[in-house]
């Protein structure tokens, strides 16, 4: 996808809605000095453009039961299986991100389990897809996380 570029009023809306996904229209719209149809026009635009992609629901994994946070990173023996893991990956709803990287892994997911023993199953029986190997990393707790920046050398 191209880089876009983006007015002042097509900044000031992603970064509310960045910030509250359930922010209403009408209360950007009130906040921009804008129309609620100009608003609602500027977000169905940003949205077909691919520049907004959903709207989210953030769930807190400890407080459904998901006390365990790992990363494992995929190495494979036969590169040309990668389709076929990712889509066996899909499959395992405790993988929650899939990502094509560089350096040592083929494959980097992002996994919850209840706790580490559901980890060692999903594991040992889901995600032994006899391809390659792994490696797992446990994070100990998540410090922060935020929506990226727009950059002002977007702006029109």
């Amino acid at each position: 996808m191209a880089r876009q570029h983006f007015d002042a009023l097509d900044v000031k809306i992603l970064e509310m809605l960045s910030n509250n996904a359930r922010k209403p229209f009408l209360e950007i719209a009130r906040e921009t000095n804008i129309s609620g149809a100009a608003i609602h026009q500027r977000i169905q635009k940003l949205t077909a453009s691919g520049v907004i992609t959903g709207f989210y629901t953030e769930i807190n994994p400890a407080a459904v039961g998901y006390q365990t946070c790992s990363y494992i990173g995929f190495i494979l023996n036969d590169p040309t299986q990668f389709n076929k893991v990712v889509e066996r990956l899909k499959e395992i709803p405790e993988v929650v991100e899939c990502h094509f990287t560089s350096g040592n892994y083929d494959i980097f997911a992002k996994i919850y389990a209840r706790n580490n023993a559901h980890l060692l199953e999903i594991i040992h029986k889901r995600l032994n897809l006899g391809l390659g190997r792994t490696e797992s990393l446990i994070s100990f707790k998540e410090i922060f996380k935020h929506s990226i920046p727009i950059l002002s050398t977007n702006l029109d």
